[in-house]
């Protein structure tokens, strides 16, 4: 099995795992750092393994788009042409599809785009997405799925979620030869128990390598994403990952942690890093603002990133304030460290029955604090 389940916090859902791949081992639960066209915004793959990353994220629509999906071939795949040795998950796309494209058309055959970059259209079956992640030789991949926005009316709801888990037979019968690779099934449903309780059912009784939870962070309340989050975590297979997509903030992570879920990923630490929003152990700080022209504290007197162990708060401002692109590239950098840290205290919380503990704590100088 790729997914080895080493231990259950005794007062909560967290679980501590280890994720088998051909290009190395992930510990769970992680977060994976999003590089959506093969690059995590302003870091270089060094400075992220530095950080402590074991496996990032990218978009096969956006790389499908650009640079096309032969260029990557021709480099040996996608591991070649950005440089990056370790394990790499693979979007299908199918939220971008879904939000960006200029105009679509979506039938239980698959989807049919036009491209947000040049408006040249494309169609997309599920056979076609899997085709696309083979070529990119990307470790784990994500079926074409239909996500909704929120609100969204349950007739609605009910008719995207069969089509996603009938995209994800699909999908898995298309994988029978690609034993290299792993293929998550995605739950959907919107904010509907009844729907969600349905799709991880009829997608727990296929063989799938593990599950993501999609659907959610689309604009529903934060309870909600929770509730989602426990529903689906407690029906899923106990053996196999569970991925959340898309959350969040840390306090969003830090309880879903605590619901059962293995694996995150988010835009967050580098969007708001380049806009100068910083995570810290004792909350979020805007580092623009004026209380900090002569503040010559770190970031986070308990960070070890380079960021912190070099520069102050009042040069980061000045860097901001002077549009000078060392700043969002600092503060990025230490966004990314921040979460991977955050993650490798969790697993030593759940390793030591303390997750509950752990969560408190966070929370509490986390949200009691940020500015």
């Amino acid at each position: 099995m790729p997914f080895d389940l080493i231990h259950q916090d005794k007062k909560s859902n967290a679980r501590l795992g280890k994720l088998t791949t051909p290009h190395g081992e992930i510990d769970t639960p992680c977060f994976m750092p999003v590089g959506t066209q093969g690059t995590v915004k302003t870091l270089s793959p060094l400075e992220l393994e530095e950080s402590g990353a074991q496996i990032m994220l990218s978009n096969a629509y956006h790389l499908f788009l650009r640079p096309g999906i032969e260029v990557i071939k021709k480099a040996g795949g996608l591991h070649n042409f950005i440089s990056w040795d370790k394990p790499i998950l693979t979007d299908s796309g199918g939220y971008q599809i879904f939000s960006l494209a200029l105009l679509r058309k979506v039938s239980d055959d698959g989807v049919e785009f036009q491209s947000h970059v040049d408006g040249l259209k494309a169609f997309f079956t599920p056979e076609d997405v899997i085709e696309v992640q083979k070529a990119l030789g990307a470790d784990i991949i994500m079926p074409l799925d239909e996500c909704v926005h929120y609100p969204c009316s349950k007739d609605h709801a009910e008719i995207a979620m069969k089509r996603t888990i009938n995209w994800a037979r699909r999908s898995k019968a298309h994988m029978a030869d690609y034993d290299k690779q792993m293929l998550f099934g995605i739950v959907q449903g919107s904010t509907y128990e009844d729907l969600r309780k349905s799709c991880t059912q009829e997608l727990a009784a296929v063989d799938f390598d593990g599950f993501a939870i999609g659907g959610v962070s689309v604009g529903e309340p934060r309870n909600l994403i929770y509730n989602i989050a426990s529903l689906a975590a407690n029906l899923l297979p106990k053996a196999k990952p569970r991925y959340l997509m898309g959350v969040g903030l840390p306090q969003d992570i830090i309880e879903a942690v605590g619901c059962g879920v293995d694996m995150f990923d988010c835009v967050v630490p580098t969007r708001y890093g380049r806009n100068g929003s910083a995570f810290t152990s004792v909350g979020k700080l805007t580092i623009r603002n004026s209380p900090y022209i002569e503040d010559f504290k770190p970031l986070d007197e308990k960070c070890s990133c380079y960021a912190c162990q070099n520069f102050s708060r009042a040069y980061l401002r000045h860097l901001f304030n002077t549009d000078e692109i060392l700043g969002l590239r600092l503060v990025s950098l230490h966004n990314i460290h921040f979460y991977l840290e955050l993650m490798r205290n969790a697993r030593d919380a759940v390793a030591q029955d303390r997750f509950t503990e752990f969560k408190k704590e966070f929370l509490k100088d986390y949200n009691s604090n940020s500015k």
